[in-house]
Parts: structure tokens; sequence; C-alpha cells
């Protein structure tokens, strides 16, 4: 059952590439006290994931927080290196958190998973977008087709500010 607009957000680790290495991210404590944007995707480095949604964000990103938004986060079923050299790629540093999902344990307690073995791409994250206030989901919007970054783009999220 897919995650819904007055849910908490599910307890599980996210990884994000810090100085050292891979470093742990519980999801209880990244929204705990909060206001977090989240938007997630299929994959990293992918033509309209790196071409439109992740760039959306990126340039957004002081829009954004200008709402009152303490940190706007994308998370793919990838790990944290890739995540970190996407994000390194696109110019996130600063402007929006990388996070891996690599064994999509987060995206599955949501149930916004996908089948992408026909493309190769095994279990993937459906594209989205939500506001999480303190661990509780304020506004979702998925994507009926994960090719496309419509309502899960920044421009919507903004209008929802």
């Amino acid at each position: 059952m897919a995650i819904n607009v007055g849910d908490r957000i599910p307890d599980a680790t996210l990884m994000k590439l810090g100085d050292k290495g891979p470093v742990p991210v519980k999801a209880s404590d990244f929204f705990k006290g909060r206001k977090v944007v989240v938007f997630a995707l299929p994959g990293a480095f992918t033509p309209t994931c790196s071409n439109q949604h992740l760039p959306g964000f990126i340039q957004k990103s002081g829009d954004i927080k200008a709402k009152g938004v303490d940190e706007i986060a994308c998370i793919s079923v990838n790990d944290a290196f890739v995540m970190g050299a996407w994000g390194k790629q696109q110019g996130a540093e600063g402007k929006v958190t990388m996070l891996g999902d690599g064994n999509g344990e987060f995206t599955k307690k949501l149930g916004l998973d996908f089948d992408g073995s026909g493309f190769g791409m095994g279990t993937r994250s459906l594209r989205y977008s939500m506001l999480v206030d303190d661990g509780v989901v304020k506004s979702l919007n998925k994507e009926a087709n994960p090719g496309e970054a419509k309502i899960s783009g920044a421009e919507n999220m903004l209008s929802q500010l």
C-alpha cells in the first residue's frame, strides 16, 4: 500500500556520500522537526532525471527554501557513490541533498517502487515529490509515467508551499 498525505514517513536507512565514504541517514532523524521537500526518481544519470527533474530543483532551491523549507532531498534506488557523483556533476552541492536508497528499502516501505527489470534496471522508485513536515506527508505528487517530470517537478512543488 502506497503512502498518502497525512501518513508518517516510515523509518529506513538511506545513505549519503560523505568525505570518507557513505554515511547512514536514518529517515526518522532526517525528517524529525523539519520541513523537507523530497523528490524521487527512477535513476541517476537517466535522461528525464538528469535533464529535467534534478535540474529543476537545483534551479528553484533558493525559492523553495525561502518558503520555509529546511532541506531539499533527492532519493533514488542507487548507491551513495552514484548519487554523490551525479550530484557533483549536476551542481547540487548546497542546494539538494543526494540520498541513495541502494537496496530500495525506503522506496518499498513507501509503496512507491516499480519493477524496471524490463529495462535492465531492477526495482526502482516511481517519480514523485512530496512535502514532509516533522515526518508527516503534507503533499504528494506521483507521476503516472516515470518518464515524465511534470507534477513532481520543482515548479509544482513551489506552488504548493
